[in-house]
C-alpha cells in the first residue's frame, strides 16, 4: 500500500510540473496568467493539457495558436496543407484520430514534415529543424485540423470505397447487398410451386393450414409482447438519475457522430442540443457527416460557427446514397473509447454520456451497445404523432428493456445507440446496403457474441405529422427489417447456432413476427369481416369447429394486439406525454391498416429500388417544451462548469 501510495504520488508531482513547465511557456506565448489558471484546472479535473484545453475552450483561435508557436521558435507555419503532397496508405488514418505529423512530397524538393507538436516539444524541434539547426528548412508547423482536412481528401477514394465494399468484401454473408441469394431464390420458388400445387389440387386444405400458421405465428408475437407488459410490471425502471459519479480518474473521449443531409433547418438547433452535452469538451469528439455535394447544408453549418471539437465530415458522392454509408466512412476518424449516433433532429439529455459511460463501466466486458429511450415530443400535434409516440414508448421503455434484462436480441434504433468503439469496428460497422441499419446491426452483435442493454435518458424527437412522409418513412423501415431478415437467413442453421436457439425464435418473434403481423392484418380483417357477416344472416349457417375456433383465435389476435399496443406503450408514458396524446388512441385500427400499407408498399420496393433511401425531412421544434428543456440542459452545463472549476 505504501508503495502504490508512493507511485501515485510521484506521478501527481510530475504531472503538476508538467502543467507548470506548459503554463510558463503559454506565458511566455502571451496567454494571460488568469486564462492559464482556469485553463489548468480543467486540465488537471480531465486529465489532459493546458494546451488541450485551450484549444477545445474557442478561447483562442487554433490558427493564431500555431502560427504564435512557430513563430516563437522561428519555424514556418503552414495554415492548409496540400493534399497533393500528402501519399494516402490506410496507416494515415491514425493521423485523423490523433493529427501530430504529416510527410509532404514536393517533386522539386527533399520531403517536408508537417507538425502540430504540443508546446513542450517544440523547443526540441526548433534546435534541430529551425534555422540554425542541422535539418533546418525540413520542417512546418500546421494545425491540427489542417492535418485531418489533408488526410481526409487524400484517403477519400480509398476510404468511400471501403465504406461501401467492406462489409461485404470481409462477411459477405451479413451484408445486404445480395437481397436474395441463389439458394433462397431456389427455396423461394420452390415453396411458390408447392403452394400453387396445393392450391390448385386442395385449395381448401392449403388456405386453412396457411390461416392456421399466420394466425399461430401473429399469436406467438402477440406473447411476446405481452410478456413485455408482465415484465414491466414486476421490474419497473428505475427514475431516471439527475446526475452521475465521475469515476476516479480521467473522462475518455467520447465520439458524437450525427448524419445530416438536406438538414439546414435544425443545424441551429442541433448545435445547441450538441454544446448541451455534459462532457468536458477537450474529451468530446463530435462528427457532423454530412455528403459532399449538399452545399446548403454545409453552408449551414459554417454560418452556426461551431466550437472547436466540432469536426465536419464531407462524404464523398458514391452509391448508395444511405446513412450507413456515411457512418461507416466517418468511423474511420473516430478517436473516442465510446461512440454514439444521433440524428439531426435529436435533443440528448444533456447527461446521457455521463449515464452510458457509467453502464458500460459497471457492465459485463461483453456489452458492446446501449440504446437510450426515443421519446416523441410532439404527440400533441395530429393523430399520427400521437400514435407514433403511442408506439416508440412501448419499444424503447418498454420491450427494448425487457429484452436487455433477459440478454435477447436488440433491435436498436437509429439513433441514441451507444457504442464500444473497438467493438463497433470489429463487429463490421454498419451496412451501407440495409436501410433500416440499426436492427441489423442488433441482430449482428447478437450472433457476433456481443450483449445490448438499455439506458434511462432519453432523447427527444418530433414524430412526422404528414401521413405522405410518415408512409415513406415507415416503407424504409420495413424494407430494411425485410433485408435484415434475410440476411440472417441465409443460413438459418448458423445464425441459430450462433445466436443461441432461444435467441433466434425471439428474432422470428422480433422482426419475422412484425413483418407477418403487418402483412396479414387486412387478411385477417377480411376473414374477421366476412365470418361475422356469413352469422349474421338469417337462417345463419352452422360454422364448422375449425372456422369457429379460427375466428376466435383472429379476433383475439386483432384485439389483443391493439389492446397491447395501447397498455405497452401507455403504462411508461408520463401525464404530460398521455395529456398530449388525448383520445387519439383510438386511432389504433387505423394508424395498423397504415402500417399494413407501408409493409405492402415495402415488398414491392425491395425488388424495385432495394437500396433506395426514403429521406424524412426534418424541421426545428420550436414549442414550449423545447424552450423548457433547453433552460435546463443550460442549468445543468453551467452547475457542472462551475463545479470542474472549482476543483
Amino acid at each position: 500500500m505504501h508503495d502504490r501510495r508512493s507511485v501515485t504520488s510521484a506521478a501527481g508531482m510530475v504531472d503538476c510540473a508538467l502543467l507548470k513547465s506548459e503554463a510558463r511557456r503559454l506565458h511566455v506565448l502571451g496567454i494571460s496568467k488568469p486564462l492559464i489558471a482556469k485553463m489548468a484546472q480543467r486540465a488537471a479535473v480531465n486529465g489532459t493539457s493546458v494546451e488541450t484545453e485551450l484549444l477545445a475552450s474557442g478561447a483562442i483561435d487554433e490558427d493564431a495558436y500555431f502560427a504564435g508557436l512557430a513563430r516563437m521558435y522561428g519555424l514556418p507555419f503552414l495554415p492548409e496543407i496540400d493534399p497533393a503532397l500528402v501519399v494516402d496508405h490506410a496507416h494515415g488514418d491514425t493521423q485523423l484520430a490523433e493529427p501530430r505529423i504529416l510527410r509532404l512530397h514536393h517533386a522539386d524538393r527533399p520531403p517536408v514534415m508537417a507538425v502540430a507538436a504540443n508546446i513542450l516539444h517544440m523547443e526540441g524541434l526548433a534546435k534541430r529543424f529551425g534555422r540554425h539547426g542541422n535539418s533546418a528548412g525540413s520542417l512546418v508547423v500546421t494545425t491540427p485540423s489542417a492535418i485531418r482536412r489533408a488526410i481526409w481528401k487524400t484517403g477519400e477514394s480509398r476510404r468511400v470505397g471501403h465504406a461501401v465494399r467492406g462489409l461485404f468484401d470481409h462477411l459477405q454473408p451479413l451484408s445486404a447487398r445480395l437481397v436474395v441469394t441463389g439458394d433462397q431464390g431456389f427455396f423461394a420458388g420452390a415453396s411458390l410451386c408447392l403452394i400453387s400445387l396445393l392450391l390448385i389440387y386442395v385449395p381448401m386444405l392449403a388456405v386453412m393450414l396457411a390461416h392456421m400458421m399466420l394466425s399461430f405465428f401473429h399469436m406467438a408475437a402477440l406473447f411476446l409482447r405481452i410478456a413485455a407488459v408482465s415484465h414491466g410490471r414486476h421490474h419497473p425502471r428505475p427514475q431516471p438519475e439527475v446526475s452521475f459519479e465521475s469515476p476516479a480518474g480521467a473522462l475518455p473521449v467520447y465520439t458524437v457522430m450525427v448524419a445530416l443531409y438536406r438538414e439546414t433547418a435544425v443545424v441551429p438547433q442541433l448545435i445547441s442540443a450538441l454544446d448541451a452535452l455534459d462532457w468536458p469538451r477537450s474529451l468530446l469528439d463530435v462528427k457532423l457527416v454530412c455528403e459532399a455535394d449538399d452545399h446548403e447544408t454545409l453552408e449551414a453549418i459554417r454560418q452556426a460557427r461551431p466550437g472547436p471539437h466540432i469536426e465536419v465530415v464531407e462524404v464523398p458522392v458514391m452509391a448508395p446514397r444511405t446513412k450507413p454509408k456515411a457512418l461507416t466512412y466517418a468511423l474511420a476518424g473516430a478517436r473516442g473509447e465510446f461512440l454514439t449516433i444521433y440524428d439531426a433532429e435529436d435533443r440528448p439529455h444533456p447527461q446521457q454520456l455521463r449515464e452510458a459511460y457509467h453502464a458500460f463501466r459497471l457492465g459485463p466486458s461483453d456489452l458492446a451497445c446501449l440504446q437510450s429511450p426515443l421519446v416523441i415530443d410532439n404527440a400533441g400535434e395530429s393523430w399520427i404523432s400521437a400514435i407514433f409516440a403511442l408506439e416508440y414508448s412501448a419499444l424503447f421503455r418498454r420491450l427494448l428493456p425487457a429484452l436487455g434484462f433477459y440478454r435477447l436480441p436488440l433491435p436498436l434504433g437509429g439513433t441514441s445507440n451507444h457504442f464500444k468503439t473497438a467493438l463497433l469496428k470489429a463487429s463490421g460497422g454498419w451496412d451501407p446496403y440495409n436501410v433500416t441499419e440499426d436492427a441489423d446491426l442488433g441482430m449482428r452483435l447478437c450472433r457476433m457474441g456481443y450483449s445490448a442493454s438499455t439506458l434511462t435518458l432519453p432523447t427527444y424527437e418530433d414524430a412526422p405529422t404528414d401521413f405522405a412522409v410518415w408512409l415513406a418513412q415507415r416503407t424504409r423501415w420495413y424494407k430494411g427489417w425485410l433485408q435484415t431478415w434475410l440476411v440472417l437467413m441465409r443460413h438459418p442453421l448458423r445464425t441459430a447456432r450462433e445466436m443461441g436457439p432461444f435467441s433466434f425464435f425471439v428474432f422470428q418473434l422480433l422482426v419475422g413476427g412484425m413483418l407477418v403481423a403487418a402483412l396479414s392484418h387486412p387478411g385477417l380483417l377480411v376473414f374477421i369481416t366476412l365470418s361475422v357477416l356469413s352469422l349474421m344472416q338469417i337462417p345463419a349457417p352452422q360454422p364448422n369447429v375449425f372456422t369457429t375456433m379460427m375466428l376466435a383465435m383472429d379476433i383475439f389476435n386483432i384485439l389483443g394486439s391493439y389492446a397491447v399496443f395501447f397498455v405497452l406503450g401507455a403504462t411508461p408514458m408520463t401525464d404530460r406525454e398521455k395529456k398530449g396524446m388525448g383520445w387519439k388512441w383510438a386511432m389504433i385500427p387505423v394508424y395498423w391498416m397504415a402500417v399494413s400499407l407501408a409493409a405492402w408498399k415495402a415488398v414491392l420496393e425491395l425488388r424495385l429500388k432495394p437500396f433506395h433511401w426514403n429521406k424524412t425531412p426534418h424541421q426545428p421544434r420550436r414549442s414550449a417544451t423545447l424552450q423548457h428543456s433547453l433552460a435546463q440542459t443550460n442549468q445543468a452545463v453551467a452547475t457542472f462548469t462551475s463545479s470542474s472549476e472549482s476543483v
